[in-house]
């Protein structure tokens, strides 16, 4: 917990207490339904909820904005976002539904009025929102499939409405059909080694 007081310091004494019991909330689910890797709960808030703050980094989200998390697992990056702005609407979608009981669970735990969970595939998902959001569940050309007919058209932000997608390592090849496509790299933000090739991906998108 400590890390994320390093690089979010203005927390209220809610949001420190919805983080804190994080850990807690997903070592007792996962011994029950696996969505986090067994080597990584114990680094739950480095490699999961850090690494979903990064989007915040890069873009914070505004009150009454719609952002949709599409292959959202266990709930990252949605859970730990929804936590540092409770104002903003989040959707989480997984096509796994144990997954999602995972997620509704964790959110009814920690009180988060601003989070909706739903087991659907990203297709399916109605609606239109400021930023889709996501961790490398796919490649970024399919992604833009599932996803191009979500993206709202009034901009809000200072980015432009579209895809903010964390992803690692050599990304050159992936966004050859995205020329607009703007990397952002965690090691802007955060000092530890695991960022080291962790990005967030900014594609701009306009609803077709």
């Amino acid at each position: 917990m400590d890390i994320i007081l390093k690089y979010f310091p203005d927390l209220t004494e809610l949001q420190i207490s919805q983080f804190n019991k994080l850990e807690e909330l997903y070592k007792e689910w996962n011994a029950q339904i696996n969505v986090i890797s067994r080597k990584d709960i114990d680094e739950l808030y480095l490699r999961h909820v850090l690494h979903s703050l990064g989007i915040a980094k890069v873009q914070p989200f505004l009150p009454d904005s719609n952002i949709l998390d599409i292959g959202t697992g266990g709930g990252f990056p949605g859970i730990p976002l929804a936590i540092l702005f409770p104002k903003a609407n989040f959707y989480l979608a997984d096509s796994i539904g144990k997954k999602i009981k995972v997620v509704n669970e964790v959110a009814t735990a920690l009180g988060l009025k601003n989070v909706k969970a739903d087991h659907i595939r990203a297709e399916k998902v109605k609606g239109e929102f400021d930023f889709i959001v996501s961790r490398a569940v796919t490649n970024m050309d399919d992604f833009v499939k599932w996803t191009r007919k979500k993206i709202a058209k009034k901009k809000n932000h200072e980015l432009k409405n579209g895809i903010l997608y964390l992803k690692g390592g050599d990304l050159t090849e992936e966004l050859v059909s995205f020329p607009n496509a703007t990397l952002y790299d965690l090691t802007n933000y955060f000092e530890e080694e695991f960022f080291e090739t962790k990005k967030v991906v900014h594609i701009p998108l306009k609803k077709r």
